[in-house]
């Protein structure tokens, strides 16, 4: 053993491999050292042989493992799940003219709070409140980082010091532990929930008016479903109510969408233009779920409440930067064109691809991948499957889809769905898929055109 500790080569050595490279000397040492204290505890362990320590094959190790380490932090992932709103992923991908819109802004200077028909200070808030208004009906808006900083700012600024009342069927905890109780505990407000999980009437809200209410919350139940002997309010009903009272209702939508994507087999999902007709007078939702767009809170509403809600202090922490909102921009007025919006919107363009054009998609991959795989080792085929809408939205809807399917048909570690599961994790770039009946899954539905030969090229890599 004391033999092959001596086969380890020096860090200066190692160095010297990466004369060529650009990588920060400090990092590099990192990686480095990392990588020979690896190879010693392999072979304090017994795992690796003289041969695996030679120069040649040493050396490729060693830049195949620096390389993976230096990295990029946030990498391009492809997502082969169907799972299209993928929270863990990004969410949404965006659209071109998204992507012209940050790189015009990221490089060089941008009139993010400069008013340029003025020549003075103006306001970032300012940027794509037109846009949110004409596409929703509102009458002014304001955009933060996420739909949670939406929901927080508007009970901090409205509800500050008094009770809010919320039905007990509405009070979601979504992705990451996000309650809709404790946000409201850290805004300041107090929850007053009335009704029971199922069933929530009028006469429910009205028994809970006093004084002290400061506001009407209706929750959006994206992500679950009651069914059965349920009910719940109207929004035109409850704002009748709220508006009768003089106190505002307010209506979290979580994942908003700007078109009735109905047609396409995706029902529940009222959409923004919709929810603000109904009488409601403040509406939170996300810019990165069925919108398409980068993450953001939008809220939108009634002027008087959103003007209440631009002066807390708070806005400033919560705001977004010349990025966030140069893409959301983009994405806006591509909704101005339905038609468009379908056709750029990848998010749009996933959620309602046809079954007929996600099996020739799935085709294509097959044959493509068809060639380099070992007949002996593993069956390639296209079978029919399903999709999911993912972040939240749409949670009984089944997206009817392809996918190319490799099972294996020798049954060892090495050709396996769970080992290549693992290994596509580290390919570059690295992607996602799913197994089902011990196959590895590429449901086409998430998979860009372009993104087939990224797909060749990591199987060539595996095998």
């Amino acid at each position: 053993m004391s033999n092959l500790y001596r086969l380890l080569p020096s860090v200066d050595i190692c160095l010297r491999q990466f004369r060529d490279t650009m990588y920060p000397h400090a990092l590099l040492c990192d990686a480095v050292n990392a990588f020979l204290s690896e190879k010693r505890g392999q072979i304090k362990d017994n795992l690796i042989k003289a041969e695996d320590l030679k120069e040649e094959k040493l050396f490729s190790a060693l830049k195949e493992y620096v390389c993976y380490a230096l990295s990029p932090r946030v990498k391009k992932v492809i997502n082969a799940s169907g799972v299209v709103i993928h929270t863990n992923l990004g969410r949404s991908v965006l659209a071109k003219e998204a992507l012209d819109a940050v790189n015009l802004a990221a490089s060089g200077y941008c009139n993010l709070e400069f008013d340029l028909e003025k020549g003075e200070r103006g306001s970032r808030h300012t940027l794509v409140e037109k846009d949110i208004c004409k596409l929703t009906g509102a009458e002014a808006a304001l955009v933060v980082n996420n739909n949670a900083s939406a929901v927080y700012l508007v009970l901090n600024s409205l509800c500050f010091g008094g009770e809010v009342i919320v039905s007990r069927g509405e009070l979601v905890e979504i992705g990451g532990s996000f309650r809709i109780p404790e946000v409201m505990k850290q805004s300041g407000t107090a929850l007053h929930e009335v009704g029971t999980t199922n069933k929530t009437h009028l006469k429910d809200y009205q028994d809970a008016f006093s004084e002290n209410t400061k506001a009407v919350l209706k929750v959006h139940t994206s992500n679950y479903r009651i069914i059965g002997f349920q009910a719940d309010v109207p929004n035109h009903e409850l704002a009748e109510f709220a508006h009768s009272r003089n106190i505002p209702l307010i209506h979290d939508l979580g994942s908003g969408s700007l078109i009735d994507l109905s047609a396409f087999g995706l029902r529940n999902e009222p959409t923004v233009k919709g929810i603000v007709a109904s009488g409601i007078d403040i509406v939170t939702f996300s810019g990165d779920k069925v919108l398409g767009g980068p993450q953001a809170g939008i809220i939108a509403g009634k002027k008087e409440y959103i003007d209440r809600i631009k002066k807390n202090q708070m806005l400033r922490a919560l705001r977004c930067d010349k990025l966030t909102l140069s893409a959301l921009s983009a994405t806006l007025r591509l909704y101005y064109d339905e038609k468009l919006a379908f056709e750029k919107i990848p998010t749009l363009n996933a959620l309602t691809a046809s079954k007929d054009i996600l099996k020739k998609k799935a085709k294509r991959l097959h044959n493509m991948l068809k060639g380099i795989m070992p007949k002996e080792k593993v069956k390639l085929t296209v079978e029919e499957n399903i999709s999911r809408v993912g972040g939240g939205a749409f949670p009984e809807t089944d997206l009817p889809t392809y996918a190319v399917c490799v099972e294996f048909l020798e049954k060892n570690s090495a050709f396996s769905a769970k080992a290549w599961k693992e290994r596509f994790l580290k390919t570059d770039p690295p992607i996602v898929g799913r197994v089902e009946r011990d196959k590895f899954l590429f449901d086409v539905r998430t998979i860009a055109n372009e993104e087939f030969i990224l797909i060749r090229n990591c199987i060539l890599s595996i095998l």
